[in-house]
C-alpha cells in the first residue's frame, strides 16, 4: 500500500521569458514532483492550471504612446496625418499587447469589433497616446474602452473586442 503522504507532491515553479514582436512575455510553468513507491516521477504542467500571472479582471487599463510617421498616412493626402486604418490598427495592438502577458501558453487574442470614431487630425512627427480599459469579459470575448489622444485633444474613442484564441 502506497502512504497518502507519499501521494502529496511538491510543486516547483519554472519562469522563463520569451520575446515576440519586441514585447517580452514571461512564461511560468508548474512542476509537479511525484513519489510513488521506489520510483520518482516529474510531470511538466503548463501553467493554465496554476496561473502566476495576473488573472484578466474588468478595470485594467492598457496604455501605449507612439509617434505618428509619414507612412501612416493616408496616401491620397497632401497633409501627412494619422490615417483612420492605421489609428485602428494602434488601437488594436494596445490591446493585443496589453493583455498578452496574462494569458497561458500558446493563447493570443484576435479582433472581432471595432467601433471607434476618428474626429481630429494628428500630422505626422506628433505622438498618440491610445489608452484601453477592459470593461467586458464574457467567457473568451474581451470588450475594450477605447480612447486615443494627442495632449488635450480627443482623437478617437469607442470600443473595441477582442477574442481569446488557442490552447
Amino acid at each position: 500500500s502506497v502512504n497518502p503522504k507519499q501521494l502529496e507532491a511538491p510543486i516547483y515553479f519554472v519562469a522563463s521569458l520569451f520575446v515576440f514582436r519586441g514585447l517580452v512575455i514571461p512564461q511560468i510553468r508548474m512542476i509537479s514532483v511525484s513519489h510513488i513507491s521506489d520510483f520518482v516521477r516529474i510531470e511538466i504542467v503548463p501553467a493554465t492550471s496554476f496561473n502566476w500571472m495576473s488573472e484578466l479582471q474588468v478595470g485594467q487599463l492598457f496604455s501605449d504612446t507612439v509617434a505618428i510617421t509619414d507612412d501612416m498616412s493616408p496616401p491620397h493626402l497632401p497633409n501627412k496625418v494619422l490615417s483612420t486604418p492605421d489609428m485602428v490598427r494602434l488601437i488594436e495592438g494596445t490591446c493585443l499587447f496589453g493583455v498578452q502577458s496574462h494569458l497561458d501558453d500558446g493563447q493570443t487574442t484576435v479582433g472581432i469589433h471595432v467601433c471607434v470614431s476618428h474626429s481630429a487630425a494628428v500630422a505626422s512627427g506628433e505622438e498618440v497616446r491610445v489608452a484601453a480599459e477592459l470593461a467586458e469579459i464574457d467567457r473568451k470575448r474581451l470588450v475594450f474602452n477605447v480612447k486615443v489622444t494627442h495632449g488635450e485633444l480627443l482623437v478617437s474613442e469607442g470600443t473595441h473586442q477582442r477574442f481569446i484564441v488557442g490552447n
